[in-house]
């Protein structure tokens, strides 16, 4: 059972340290331009180099290459780890603002990487840098203490803190990412307080659990700073979502009143989405206050009373009290846009003849866009389905 966990951890090794690398390269440029983001990188990043410099293969070959290279294998492994504990404090006192936290961290991490150097050179005579089993740690007691205390330091006063903002904040995914991260640094914070465990009491009951530990630690810690890439995504794909649906809608509104748009519509649906004419986070944004422009601009064709007369049509359908204006503003806008074709003159002056559902009322005197376009979606749909048609061609 302990030699199948062991196995099963040092498999995990290779993608855990796979994901390690590309969710830092995903998050590098994002990452470098944000000094709140930058040392949570670097904690990533460094922990992805210690942890490749601690791949079963890599340590192998570098025992084949004798003493000398592997103790060089185990000393940058083990310095580079100590950096990424200290960026790991560092990116808890930058989430937290503790200005005292962060000079203290970069204290603390100096220290902790000069008593490592020191220890070894101190240390007789030796190869690359463990814990066996049996005997005493190589290359020092001492060494290993230093190198434990760092570790376990950073990673409780990480998992504390990460909790403790991760309750607090309101952002759904700063919590997420702060879970995450901390869930992984206490995963990290069990292998080190194993190794101590070793060190002090020659307790080995824990070890086969160590790979699976520190591999899962680290799939733990790449999700958590690819979770403001995944938000994005889900807000472009939902931003994408709600531009096609609105697509429709709003091409045939700016045909009639084409001023309203900034820029001149491409010539497809796919094309304005693949080749948008303004920046792709304002898409969504664009396409909402140019149909809302020319809805109310359409207004003045449209009959006085017209949208409750086409309430009325569609009440009792079993549909909700906004699907229901929706459907009766689509059909509203269909003959006001045939009017404005048409050449037929409108009412200037008299638009408030067209009574602006809530939706888009709120959203003018500055209420939730995103309400504005949920409304929006459901007169489009109304807009193309072919009973609106139907019912416009025959009055």
């Amino acid at each position: 059972m302990a030699a199948d966990l062991t196995d099963f951890g040092n498999w995990l090794a290779v993608p855990s340290v796979v994901c390690l690398w590309a969710a830092v390269l995903l998050r590098a440029p994002g990452a470098l331009r944000s000094p709140q983001q930058r040392g949570l990188w670097l904690a990533v990043a460094t922990a992805a180099a210690a942890m490749t410099l601690n791949l079963p293969d890599v340590v192998a070959r570098a025992m084949e290459r004798g003493a000398a290279y592997a103790h060089t294998i185990g000393l940058v492994r083990n310095l580079i780890g100590v950096l990424s504990a200290g960026a790991v404090l560092y990116f808890v006192a930058a989430a937290t603002r503790g200005r005292r936290l962060q000079l203290a961290s970069c204290a603390a991490t100096v220290a902790w990487l000069t008593a490592l150097v020191a220890l070894d050179a101190a240390a007789p005579g030796h190869g690359t840098h463990t814990m066996p089993p049996v005997g005493d740690p190589v290359p020092s007691l001492a060494y290993w203490l230093v190198l434990i205390s760092a570790h376990v330091i950073a990673n409780t006063v990480c998992v504390g803190l990460c909790w403790r903002y991760s309750r607090r904040t309101a952002s759904r995914g700063l919590a997420a990412g702060l879970r995450l991260f901390g869930l992984g640094t206490a995963l990290a914070g069990l292998f080190w307080l194993a190794y101590l465990a070793k060190a002090l009491f020659a307790s080995t009951w824990a070890m086969p659990a160590l790979p699976l530990l520190m591999n899962l630690h680290g799939l733990l810690r790449a999700a958590a700073i690819l979770v403001p890439t995944l938000f994005t995504l889900r807000r472009t794909f939902a931003d994408i979502t709600t531009a096609w649906r609105l697509w429709p809608l709003w091409r045939d509104l700016v045909e009639a009143v084409p001023h309203v748009a900034l820029n001149k519509p491409r010539s497809s649906r796919l094309a304005e989405l693949l080749w948008p004419p303004v920046q792709r986070d304002l898409l969504v944004y664009r396409k909402v206050i140019e149909t809302r422009d020319a809805i109310l601009i359409l207004g003045e064709y449209a009959r006085p009373g017209a949208l409750e007369q086409a309430r009325g049509h569609v009440a009792g359908h079993g549909i909700s009290e906004q699907r229901r204006t929706a459907a009766a503003l689509a059909r509203v806008l269909k003959d006001a846009r045939r009017a404005k074709l048409a050449g037929l003159p409108g009412q200037a002056g008299e638009a408030a003849a067209l009574e602006l559902p809530a939706a888009i009322q709120s959203s003018n005197e500055g209420g939730d866009l995103a309400d504005e376009a949920r409304f929006l979606v459901d007169v489009a749909e109304a807009y193309t389905s072919p009973a609106t048609t139907e019912e416009v061609n025959a009055s």
